[in-house]
């Protein structure tokens, strides 16, 4: 089977199929670069959804993913966009292995199909040259014959007619035998050009069209087998991704089996936990006896016998119990003294921890900068020891105000743990908890309220201020608050990573809205959008404050 036998006079329609053969390849080509860009949104769009449910940094939202099935989800998240990084993988091998290969090999078919039909067409004119030039010869050899032949005739009309000269007899013999030669040498010349042009058409449609043929279907047949090849490599591309597409899958079946119900309960208790116990029994109170009223041991209202008059809680009826006050709206105090004693010891711990972490950070800094100061000394040529004096001590400043931060923390949480005794007024008073001061101290609410025998709970009566605290300090810490307006601005001098909670990250040189200044603590409260806000050492920003502001100017 062979085109040079079988289609020997099929030349046009060759040339016409070779050239739908390359455009069927370069559809190919277009079709598996469309599908490597569906590839590279698909996984777009995989690794957007995927971040856009991440839960955002030093938030609250963050906290929640502490349950199990939050975690599996997360793990979900990040599965996917590990698949989607396959997706991805998939669409660089098809461009580099598939486009890339074929768009080269495309071009170097072009220029062999070019040079086969431009052989083709040299043979094709070769032989119509030959086939011009028997022609012309038959047609010269067919003119002198007729020539020679109208001579002949001439000269015996001549000879037979007596009244014609003998010399013009002799002159129309000379005519027909030169006729006659010049017809032999055209029959000669035509049978030298037959023979030519019949050996020039054997060697045409038997040596050089089959050759030329035989490269064309050669060239077509490779085209099919590397169209063949590219579509394995096609499959194979999503073939490869599979294990890894699998084992992402795996990764999420495995996240949804760790999600331990019994743990997420516990997690819940542990969140939400007061320390207080449940309320007693509520004595009968008598009012048809003739006598002085009194007030039950569990209740939180004052005797009106003592001519106090009667406390309200929140505005609302009296005598309702502390762990069902309407909470107060309000900054929160500074040792979380607004939350019950389970709460508020695990945020002190957690405040601990945070300053702890602090002050190994800002120890690490220093003995970097000890140790590169010793070396500025042993060699001075590198630079000047006392350039790093300023640092070393603002370093050793921080050091310094962070460690009397975890000590009143500290304090705090021994308190609340039960180590020491309750604080005196004045601490109290730096607390935040009283604007002007209280004769007895007030212990946490969790001290106040004594369980009696019978499990009721009964109030310290001495004061109305104390439990005006417990009316007015008891919030949650999911209480939603008004945005700070902004008082001014600052810019960071130098780069701040706000890994812990309540915190935030600046740049150096960046610019923030201020909206708390430093109340001597050294953080500085900062905002950067409507959603990012938190503290910042205030030694790492330049604040410029608005006189003008007075709290009126919101952030934009």
């Amino acid at each position: 089977m062979s085109w040079g036998t079988e289609l020997w006079d099929q030349f046009d329609n060759l040339e016409k199929h070779t050239q739908w053969g390359i455009d069927i390849l370069e559809k190919y080509i277009k079709f598996v670069k469309e599908r490597t860009e569906i590839e590279l949104s698909y996984a777009k769009q995989l690794r957007n959804l995927s971040k856009k449910y991440q839960p955002k940094k030093n938030s609250k939202e963050e906290e929640e993913y502490k349950y199990t099935s939050c975690k599996a989800f997360i793990s979900t998240l990040n599965e996917m966009n590990d698949y989607a990084g396959q997706h991805e993988v998939i669409s660089e091998n098809m461009a580099s292995q598939i486009i890339v290969d074929l768009a080269r090999y495309v071009q170097e078919l072009k220029q062999e199909r070019k040079s086969n039909f431009h052989d083709g067409r040299k043979a094709q004119q070769h032989i119509e040259t030959c086939w011009k030039q028997l022609e012309s010869s038959k047609r010269r050899f067919e003119r002198d014959c007729k020539e020679a032949d109208r001579a002949q005739q001439y000269f015996e009309k001549m000879d037979a007619d007596i009244n014609v000269t003998k010399a013009d007899v002799e002159k129309a013999r000379q005519q027909a035998q030169i006729r006659h030669q010049m017809a032999e040498d055209s029959k000669a010349d035509y049978s030298s050009i037959l023979q030519k042009f019949n050996h020039e058409q054997h060697e045409y449609y038997h040596t050089h069209i089959p050759n030329i043929f035989q490269k064309i279907q050669e060239m077509e047949e490779r085209r099919i087998v590397r169209m063949g090849e590219s579509m394995k490599t096609y499959a194979e591309v999503d073939r490869q991704v599979i294990p890894i597409i699998g084992k992402c899958l795996d990764g999420i079946v495995k996240a949804a089996e760790s999600i331990d119900q019994k743990n997420d309960s516990q997690l819940v208790i542990e969140a939400y936990k007061s320390g207080f116990e449940p309320p007693g029994d509520i004595e009968f109170e008598d009012y048809t006896q003739p006598m002085k009223r009194t007030v039950s041991d569990n209740s939180l209202s004052n005797s009106r016998g003592e001519g106090k008059p009667d406390l309200k809680f929140g505005g609302k009826s009296k005598g309702k119990l502390w762990p069902f006050i309407k909470k107060n709206k309000g900054a929160t105090p500074e040792d979380f003294s607004n939350l019950p004693p389970e709460q508020r010891r695990k945020k002190l711990q957690q405040k601990v921890d945070e300053l702890n972490k602090e002050i190994q950070k800002e120890m690490d800094q220093r003995d970097a900068i000890t140790k590169m100061k010793d070396v500025y000394l042993k060699n001075p040529q590198m630079g000047d020891p006392a350039s790093l004096d300023h640092k070393l001590a603002e370093v050793s400043q921080n050091i310094e105000k962070l460690r009397l931060e975890t000590q009143k923390f500290e304090a705090w949480l021994a308190e609340v743990e039960g180590r020491l005794p309750a604080r005196n007024e004045q601490a109290r008073r730096q607390s935040g908890l009283y604007d002007s001061q209280n004769p007895p101290t007030v212990n946490n609410c969790a001290q106040d309220r004594e369980s009696s025998p019978d499990g009721s709970y009964t109030e310290e009566q001495s004061q109305e201020s104390e439990v005006k605290v417990l009316a007015t300090d008891f919030d949650d810490e999911f209480d939603d608050e008004e945005p700070l307006p902004a008082i001014g601005t600052c810019k960071a001098l130098y780069t701040f990573e706000g890994q812990n909670e309540g915190t935030i990250s600046v740049v150096e040189g960046e610019t923030l809205y201020v909206i708390e200044e430093d109340k001597g603590d050294g953080w500085t409260r900062i905002r950067r959008n409507e959603d990012e806000e938190g503290y910042v050492p205030t030694s790492y920003v330049e604040v410029c404050l608005d006189k003008n502001a007075k709290g009126a100017k919101t952030y934009i």
